[in-house]
């Protein structure tokens, strides 16, 4: 996901592309526009200029132009300023001293007394400016004559200029544009400085290091870090109420029941009623534990601490060696000092307890207790927390079973009862996942997949 700041910027670029490009086109339009109307006024001047200067006399073929033109490059070869001047049926009477050895293209349309103004171009690269008049000079009775002045300029004049200023419009649009940028992520990193303090407030109440966010933020974020704070204190206070109702119920039920086992223990029932009665008060005991355990399990807190996984899960292996010694179970632990579980240490010590308490149970020689976390690419980070034994496992038809409340797969053997139903209701409670497999060892597979905050 594109970060804020990083789509603001991506924004501002675009918007600032498209300014500044438009802009660069609407100048660079106008100057060649400007360029272009600049070449024609030269050129208009220049034929003015030759008309000043032509003197007209009564014989063929009527005009003469001085040796002295009024624009010296027009006396200089090659100078890029050409002029000619023709007769009837655009016969070339004077060239211009300028346009020696030089193939010209003639005007294509001319209107008398009217200036005219074209491009022109001649072979694939010559190719022109050029301004003409068409003008009808009067002799004697009954005649005329008729010239026409045009003047050209190499279109290599004007394209280096056009070019010239290209270079230093877009040169300095270019750096305009990165000053902009500059200047923009500046204003939209310190604009954004607030989100990356809740950001980062955020983080520390996920690690613990406090309770809620801070309340010096800019007024547009105080209802946003106001609400959090009230949805902290009401999620941690409805947890509290519930867990403290629950073990209060429990506890309330466990005396009645003492009384009940032992007032029973004193009468004389017949052995169908009194196993039929301590059936019930077992069952009974079962869900009073039972909910005990639930009540102990806080679940995930909306921004809760994590706590190191391989210190507990060695205390609990280290624990329950003591208690199996005589058995020699090898316990195999593989889990990186660094790896953190995603809640509270209650619920890790139920979590891993419990997993390795029916693994010793169960197992005859051998435990695997494994952690990592993997990548999803559709729903973040998980955190899979695998325990493997090498018993007899778990049948594929009893796996639905065990994980309910009081069901075992073996009643002979205390286990996978009501400490597999409290892992399932632990993971519930923090959203993950919780799955039954054979294992390579050759006992049973318990995996349990857990979102990381």
């Amino acid at each position: 996901m594109i970060s804020l700041n990083r789509r603001l910027l991506i924004s501002a670029t675009i918007v600032l592309a498209v300014f500044l490009g438009s802009t660069g086109l609407v100048l660079d339009r106008a100057f060649t526009r400007s360029a272009e109307a600049s070449v024609q006024d030269r050129l208009q001047s220049q034929v003015f200029a030759l008309l000043a200067a032509a003197d007209f006399i009564d014989q063929s073929p009527g005009i003469r132009l001085p040796d002295s033109l009024p624009e010296p490059r027009l006396s200089t070869p090659q100078s890029g300023l050409y002029a000619r001047l023709y007769g009837q049926d655009k016969k070339v009477l004077w060239s211009s001293p300028s346009a020696i050895g030089l193939s010209l293209p003639v005007y294509t349309s001319t209107k008398t007394g009217k200036l005219s103004f074209e491009r022109l171009q001649q072979g694939i690269a010559a190719e022109y400016f050029s301004s003409n008049m068409r003008v009808v000079w009067e002799g004697g009775p009954g005649q005329q004559y008729t010239f026409v002045f045009q003047v050209y300029e190499d279109l290599s004049i004007y394209s280096q200029q056009i070019r010239q200023y290209r270079k230093n419009l877009w040169g300095w649009l270019l750096g305009v544009t990165i000053l902009l940028l500059a200047a923009q992520g500046t204003i939209l990193r310190w604009s954004l400085k607030p989100l990356r303090a809740v950001a980062q407030d955020l983080d520390k109440v996920k690690s613990g290091e406090q309770d809620h966010l801070r309340q010096d933020y800019p007024a547009e974020l105080a209802g946003l870090t106001q609400g959090i704070n009230t949805f902290i204190d009401t999620e941690r206070s409805q947890r509290e109420r519930y867990r403290n109702t629950l073990g209060d119920l429990a506890h309330s039920l466990k005396t009645p029941l003492a009384v009940l086992r032992t007032g029973l223990e004193g009468q004389k029932l017949d052995r169908e009623a009194e196993s039929m009665v301590q059936e019930q008060i077992e069952r009974m005991k079962q869900i009073v534990e039972y909910q005990l355990q639930r009540a102990a399990t806080s679940g995930r807190k909306t921004l809760g601490a994590s706590v190191a996984l391989l210190p507990h899960v060695d205390r609990i292996v280290q624990s329950l060696q003591k208690v199996n010694i005589d058995r020699g179970i090898y316990c195999e632990v593989d889990i990186d000092e660094n790896l953190m579980f995603p809640g509270e240490e209650g619920d890790l010590f139920e979590l891993a307890g419990n997993l390795l308490e029916n693994a010793f149970k169960w197992a005859c020689t051998r435990i695997c207790i494994y952690a990592s976390i993997t990548e999803k690419s559709t729903s973040g980070r998980w955190l899979l927390l695998r325990v493997e034994d090498d018993g007899p496992g778990i049948s594929l038809e009893q796996r639905p079973a065990v994980l309910q409340r009081g069901i075992r797969a073996d009643q002979s053997v205390s286990g996978h009862g009501i400490g597999l139903s409290v892992v399932r209701d632990i993971v519930e409670v923090y959203g993950g996942e919780l799955h039954l497999d054979d294992s390579p060892l050759g006992g049973a597979r318990v995996d349990v997949v857990l979102p990381v905050l």
